[in-house]
Parts: C-alpha cells; sequence; structure tokens
C-alpha cells in the first residue's frame, strides 16, 4: 500500500507543478459547463417572417397581426410580390414568407357543407437548415390554426345540443417551464468529465515513455495493479472536484432542479470517472507519443459525444447507430443525470445503467492493466 501512496504523491506533485495543466482540470471544465449551457440551446428564437398579402382585406390583415404579437417571431413587413419573397429567402433575410392568395376573405366566408367555407395560405419555408425550418413551419402553423378557430367561433357559434368544445390543458413534468438548459445542463455535466478525465489521462502515461521515467518505474517492484491504480487515483479525486463544483454551477446559477439523493449522484460519478480514466490509461499505453495518444482520444470522445443522446434523440438514430451506441458510456450516465436530478429517480430505478456502466470499467480497467508492459 505504501507504494501506491508514493505513487499517488508523486502524481499528485506532477500535476500541481504543472500550472496550465491545473488549470485545465480545474478552472476549464466550470467555464465550458456554463459557456456551453448557454449555447448549446435548440430552441428556435428570433425568426424572421415576411406576408405577401394579395388580398388586402380585414381578414388577411388580422392573420399577419398574428404574428407581430409572437416573441418567437420578428415581422419584416409586406412584400409586394412572389418574386420578392423569393429574393428574400435567397438572401436568407427571412426565415418563412407567408403568401396570403386572392379571394381568402371571399373563400373562407363561403358557404359549404358545414356552413363554413375552406380557405388557403401558403408558407415559404427556408430549409437549410431543415431542424429549425420544421420547428418554424410548426409555430407558424399552430398560429394559422389559432386564427381559424377564431373565425370559426365568430362565425359558426356552437350549439349546446350539438356537442361540446374539447379543451386540453398539458401538465409539463419534470420540467414545467419547458427550459432547454435544464435539459442539458445534468448532460453538459458528464460530458465535460469524460473530456477531463479521458483526454488528460490519456497524455498520462504516455508522457512518461517521452521524458524517459517510464524505464525507471519499470525495473522498480512495482505490480501492475499498483501501477494503474497510482495514476487512476489523482484523476478520480480531481475528477470529483470538478464534478462537484460543475454540480453548484448548475444549481445556483442555472437553477436546476435536484430532486434525487446526492449519495447517489456521487457514487454514480465516481463509477463513470473510474471508466473515464481507465479509458485514458488505455489509450496512452497503446501510444507511442502524446501526438498518437491524443488523436486517438478525440476520435473515442467525438465518437462517445455525438452518439450519447445529449444533442439528438438516440431513438431517432439509424439501427445500426443505436446498435453501437451499446457500448457508449456517456449515453447511459447521462440518463442517469437526467433522471436523477429531474424526476428524483433512486438507485432501484437505475440498476440497468449502474450494471452496463460497471461491466465497462471492468473491462477498460482489465485491458489497461494487461496491455502495461512492464518491460525495460
Amino acid at each position: 500500500m505504501r507504494r501506491v501512496t508514493f505513487l499517488i504523491e508523486k502524481e499528485f506533485k506532477q500535476i500541481f507543478r504543472n500550472k496550465i495543466l491545473l488549470r485545465m482540470l480545474i478552472a476549464a471544465p466550470v467555464l465550458q459547463l456554463i459557456l456551453l449551457s448557454y449555447a448549446a440551446n435548440f430552441e428556435v428564437k428570433n425568426l424572421t417572417i415576411a406576408v405577401v398579402d394579395q388580398d388586402h382585406t380585414t381578414f388577411s390583415q388580422r392573420l399577419a397581426g398574428k404574428f407581430r404579437h409572437i416573441s418567437n417571431f420578428h415581422f419584416l413587413g409586406y412584400l409586394p410580390d412572389a418574386k420578392h419573397a423569393h429574393e428574400q429567402l435567397l438572401a436568407g433575410r427571412a426565415d418563412l414568407i407567408l403568401v396570403v392568395p386572392p379571394h381568402f376573405e371571399r373563400d373562407l366566408y363561403r358557404e359549404g357543407s358545414s356552413g363554413t367555407g375552406q380557405a388557403s395560405v401558403q408558407l415559404l419555408v427556408n430549409a437549410v437548415d431543415g431542424s429549425k425550418a420544421g420547428i418554424a413551419s410548426g409555430y407558424a402553423s399552430s398560429i394559422v390554426q389559432d386564427f381559424n378557430a377564431d373565425i370559426r367561433a365568430e362565425n359558426v357559434p356552437v350549439v349546446p345540443a350539438s356537442g361540446q368544445q374539447l379543451t386540453v390543458i398539458p401538465q409539463y413534468w419534470y420540467n414545467p417551464r419547458l427550459e432547454y438548459r435544464t435539459f442539458m445542463v445534468p448532460g453538459v455535466l458528464f460530458e465535460l468529465l469524460i473530456l477531463a478525465g479521458a483526454l488528460i489521462a490519456a497524455l498520462n502515461i504516455v508522457r512518461e515513455k517521452e521524458i524517459g521515467t517510464m524505464e525507471q518505474l519499470n525495473v522498480t517492484p512495482i505490480k501492475k495493479y499498483q501501477f494503474i491504480l497510482g495514476k487512476l487515483t489523482p484523476f478520480v479525486v480531481i475528477g470529483l472536484v470538478q464534478f462537484t463544483l460543475g454540480l453548484l454551477v448548475a444549481v445556483f446559477l442555472f437553477k436546476t432542479p435536484f430532486l434525487g439523493n446526492l449519495g447517489t449522484m456521487y457514487g454514480f460519478a465516481f463509477l463513470f470517472l473510474l471508466l473515464c480514466v481507465g479509458l485514458g490509461l488505455l489509450i496512452s499505453a497503446l501510444s507511442d507519443t502524446q501526438q498518437q495518444a491524443m488523436f486517438a482520444a478525440f476520435f473515442f470522445l467525438m465518437f462517445f459525444i455525438l452518439l450519447s443522446g445529449l444533442f439528438s434523440s438516440i431513438e431517432n438514430m439509424p439501427r445500426w447507430a443505436q446498435l453501437v451506441d451499446t457500448i457508449n458510456p456517456l449515453q447511459y450516465i447521462i440518463a442517469v443525470g437526467r433522471n436523477v436530478m429531474l424526476k428524483g429517480s433512486t438507485f432501484h430505478d437505475m440498476q440497468s445503467q449502474f450494471l452496463t456502466l460497471l461491466g465497462l470499467t471492468v473491462a477498460v480497467l482489465s485491458l489497461a492493466s494487461w496491455r502495461y508492459q512492464k518491460t525495460v
């Protein structure tokens, strides 16, 4: 045990001597959490919309006026014809163009079989960004439907004997204000742990090779498990400090609710850090230079982050991607963070994630210990 203690002491001294590395390990993740939580926001706001009014009636003006009082839309004004509308879309000055056709009010009042008329409007949507276009089109369609409901209510009074109106009252659980940061912060918190833990640890052993201290360690009576344990412990301890600072930022700065058990959260964070640092040590043991280690670490980190469900739903990914994602530890820990913080889930609810992370941790640490060759 004394050998492990000496190794841990050596690692801490090396870390504290390197002021830049220490700042990267402590300050950088907290700043990244703040910046990413504000920047990684998929809410669609400030949509620019213009109107081509070919009807010039009270109803067409009322419909256009609906978009003036919605905070998500910035009303550019009226355009004379479709040609100017296309120019606005091409130049990127407008996200949507609402085209009100001629005889809009007349068609809306035309008598049909149901006693009300039918009319249509056209939405021209800039769909270079498909995700933004879909959300913008949904917003605009909802506003048009509200306008349609208002017109029907004015002209087709509800008769109690013929039926009743159905009102839907939504109740949003776990994120009642529908704030995107509440959804993102728990995921970003663990993403930064794998960035700092795996990337910095990946450069550790290979740095020993480059400066020549690895040969000195190999001629000592240190066993493999003692070497790995001595390398793991400092980065896990520093990772828990990072996690604590990030958790404080999440709760007090972003007002992210924390409904679960703190011990459960730290238990999963500790297990995840063992996995992250073990992965970094495995990459380091397989690499001959720091450049190789860095490229390998970035490859795995990009794979983990992009398939983690942090930015896009796993259910919407192709089947092959979902199968590959079963070995992605980040997707399991992000689910744990969101469920514990926002839902108050217990360890019993997270057993499957725990067993998967435990299996991955044992596998990675075993590979790292096996790959470390104690030879000169």
